[in-house]
C-alpha cells in the first residue's frame, strides 16, 4: 500500500469513493458532482482541495480529501473533508495512515490544528478517530444554507 497525492488521472477513482462514501452515510444520492467539477476544483489553475489516494497494487483503496481554512484564534488550519477506505480493504492500516499523512502535512504547513465532521451515528469512526487523540467539540452544531435558502440569503447582499 502507498498513499500519494492524487492526479487528474485519479477523478474517475476519487469520484467512485466518494460515491461509495455517500452510500456508507446512507445517502447514495446526495452526490451532485462529477468528474469535471472535480477537475475544475481540485486540478484547476486554483484548486480548492487536495486529495490523497491510498494505492494497493494499482487499486484506489480509499482516499482523505482536504482543503485550508483558517481559525481567528490559531491562525492556518486543515479540514478533512472526507476520509474512505473501501470495505474490502479495511482492518489493515490504511484510514490511520491517510489520517497521519494529513497531520503530517498540517504540521508541514504550519498548522496549529486538522479538523472535520463525523456523523454521530458512526460509532466505528468516532472510536476510531479517539482512539488516533481526536476530542469532539460537544457543545459546538455545524450550520450550513444551501439551495434556495443560499440563494435567498445571497440576494439580501
Amino acid at each position: 500500500m502507498h498513499i500519494r497525492l492524487a492526479t487528474e488521472a485519479d477523478i474517475p477513482d476519487i469520484l467512485t469513493l466518494i460515491h461509495a462514501l455517500a452510500t456508507y452515510e446512507r445517502q447514495p444520492d446526495a452526490v451532485q458532482i462529477g468528474e469535471a467539477e472535480l477537475h475544475r476544483d481540485g486540478f484547476g489553475p486554483q484548486p480548492l482541495f487536495e486529495c490523497l489516494i491510498a494505492d494497493d497494487a494499482g487499486e484506489a483503496a480509499g482516499f482523505a480529501l482536504y482543503f485550508p481554512i483558517y481559525s481567528t484564534w490559531r491562525g492556518p488550519s486543515i479540514h478533512l473533508e472526507d476520509l474512505f477506505v473501501q470495505p474490502s480493504h479495511r482492518g489493515r492500516g490504511i484510514g490511520k495512515a491517510l489520517l497521519a499523512r494529513v497531520a503530517a502535512l498540517a504540521l508541514g504547513r504550519g498548522c496549529a490544528r486538522m479538523q472535520w465532521d463525523v456523523l454521530d451515528w458512526n460509532t466505528p469512526a468516532i472510536d476510531f478517530y479517539r482512539g488516533c487523540g481526536a476530542v469532539m467539540l460537544e457543545p459546538w452544531r455545524i450550520m450550513r444554507v444551501s439551495g434556495a435558502a443560499l440563494a435567498r440569503l445571497a440576494r439580501q447582499a
